[in-house]
């Protein structure tokens, strides 16, 4: 098992991960009235004439809901999977001191987890996009300076850079971004591009 440390930072056998941000989706079995519950909730934002959804800011744990009509939820910032969990529970709390009642247990599913990470030194992308090959890996650097690297298993896209800094996205677990981290360090390694 993956054990993150300081708040979403995990020092594993291959490289060192921090997780940045967090997005689950919340499904409720309510419909909200986002008109009252910006006019009641401090901390929240509603412009229906530019987005269909209200925002709701908490600054512990640091996240932003957006809550739709439908009593769908979008929970975005979060570090952890607990912090998810705990801005929830936060929100379902203060719909209720604003006399919004959810009934049931609201339904959370992670949808994706960026993290970053480093490989320690400086990378050539352009031999790294001719060695590994144009079926997983697009690079234009005119047009972006990073590589983008398609991982098939576990699915995932990692971002790397020139730097030897990788942005890993698409994952659904820490598990996972750690598989495909350590699958691209791996292959860089095999490949000589990577000491």
């Amino acid at each position: 098992m993956v054990k993150l440390l300081n708040g979403g930072r995990r020092k594993g056998d291959l490289m060192e991960i921090k997780v940045q941000n967090i997005v689950a989706s919340v499904v409720t079995n309510e419909s909200f009235d986002l008109n009252m519950i910006s006019s009641k909730l401090e901390g929240s934002e509603y412009s229906p004439e530019r987005f269909p959804g209200l925002i709701y800011k908490l600054k512990d744990p640091k996240t932003a809901i957006l809550i739709f009509t439908s009593g769908k939820l979008v929970v975005t910032g979060a570090k952890t999977v607990d912090k998810v969990y705990e801005a929830v529970d936060k929100l379902q709390k203060n719909l209720e001191d604003i006399g919004v009642k959810i009934k049931g247990e609201p339904q959370i599913k992670i949808q994706n987890i960026v993290a970053t990470s480093d490989l320690h030194q400086e990378i050539n992308l352009s031999v790294v996009a001719t060695t590994l090959g144009l079926e997983s890996v697009e690079y234009e650097p005119e047009q972006f300076p990073g590589l983008v690297y398609r991982v098939r298993d576990p699915k995932a896209v990692a971002l790397i850079f020139k730097t030897g800094k990788v942005v890993c996205t698409g994952t659904k677990n820490v598990k996972e971004v750690d598989a495909a981290l350590g699958m691209i360090k791996k292959e860089l390694k095999n490949a000589g591009l990577i000491s």
